[in-house]
């Protein structure tokens, strides 16, 4: 007893708090006894939910109601040699049925209950046994089950189609960059004064076939060596983790090298659209938007670092060094000009 002397009502709740919807559609499967007929009865005549039920009688009745109808909830009475509960819930989960299967029968919940959820039901009720309150609880636990599973099912869905189009994204970035590269080596061969050994190979970037073993972007990889292009993938995959302006002690030592190398930014762009195009390929279910931005980001720093490096070259070539005198010999080389 609560203090005051007054005992709290606890026979009414707020049925959409709970999880139950103001209105349900209820399919009552059951023999010709209709074994747990007063439970379905009761559970339709009480006033915490406005109830439709429907009955049908025997499971291939029952079967034909969920193929063309929709139900919010199913009891299945199971009576042994007449109609067999556990099959027809197999068989509703077999077919793809995601209703709330709840099981009504004679026998005790310590025996079924098991049986009843591996067979892929949501619960048991005793029919000697069993209160309204008990079922509408179990309905309630069941329609939110089904409810979150629907849900999670739409949301896997949508981010499976998320990651497909982000993946088609990035593949149309890189076939966009690739063309880039193949529209800046046929001006280049168009140009007389350029070089023609392009030219005369006759072989673009962009006429390079995809590799045929995935049927996926990625391009055939530049005249390289091996080790450079395991180095630009290593750091490739490093600046996609740690980000801009973290790797740029490696970023101008790489630069350097590839123009020390003679490297032209055509094979530099190359060797990058190659690599992404296989990063991207590796990355499978998993989102692609942020590494193919990072790439973009790094492509773009590696060039400036290029650019930087081949304006001091130019540099270089235009004023180069001059050996200066040493000191005592200025009038001595001026006596042997005159």
């Amino acid at each position: 007893m609560p203090p005051g002397g007054k005992r709290l009502n606890t026979t009414h709740y707020d049925p959409l708090w709970q999880g139950l919807p103001a209105h349900l559609r209820v399919l009552y499967v059951c023999d010709r006894q209709r074994t747990g007929g007063w439970l379905a009865d009761a559970f339709s005549s009480d006033a915490a939910v406005e109830v439709d039920l429907h009955e049908s009688v025997g499971a291939l009745a029952g079967l034909a109601r969920l193929r063309d109808e929709l139900f919010d909830v199913v009891f299945v009475t199971h009576e042994p040699g007449e109609l067999d509960a556990l099959e027809l819930v197999e068989g509703c989960r077999a077919a793809g049925a995601d209703e709330p299967l709840i099981v009504l029968g004679h026998q005790s919940e310590q025996e079924m209950a098991v049986l009843c959820y591996e067979a892929g039901a949501d619960g048991y009720v005793c029919v000697n046994t069993g209160t309204t309150r008990a079922l509408i609880w179990l309905a309630a636990k069941a329609l939110q089950r089904c409810q979150l599973v629907r849900q999670n099912r739409r949301l896997l869905q949508a981010e499976k189609q998320r990651l497909r189009r982000e993946q088609e994204e990035a593949e149309r970035l890189l076939r966009q960059q690739q063309s880039l590269i193949g529209d800046l080596e046929r001006l280049r061969a168009a140009d007389q004064s350029a070089n023609l050994a392009d030219w005369e190979s006759g072989e673009f970037a962009a006429d390079r076939p995809i590799t045929p073993a995935t049927g996926d972007f990625i391009p055939a990889p530049p005249d390289l060596p091996q080790t450079l292009i395991s180095h630009y993938r290593e750091l490739l995959r490093a600046y996609v983790i740690m980000g801009t302006g973290n790797l740029a002690a490696e970023l101008r030592p790489l630069a350097e090298v590839l123009v020390t190398a003679a490297v032209s930014p055509r094979d530099v762009m190359r060797l990058h659209v190659h690599v992404a195009a296989e990063l991207i390929h590796g990355l499978g279910s998993r989102s692609s938007r942020h590494v193919i931005t990072r790439a973009d980001l790094l492509v773009v720093e590696i060039m400036i670092h290029i650019a930087e490096a081949y304006r001091a070259r130019y540099r270089e070539s235009c004023r180069p060094p001059v050996q200066l005198l040493l000191p005592g010999t200025e009038d001595f080389v001026a006596a042997s000009t005159e």
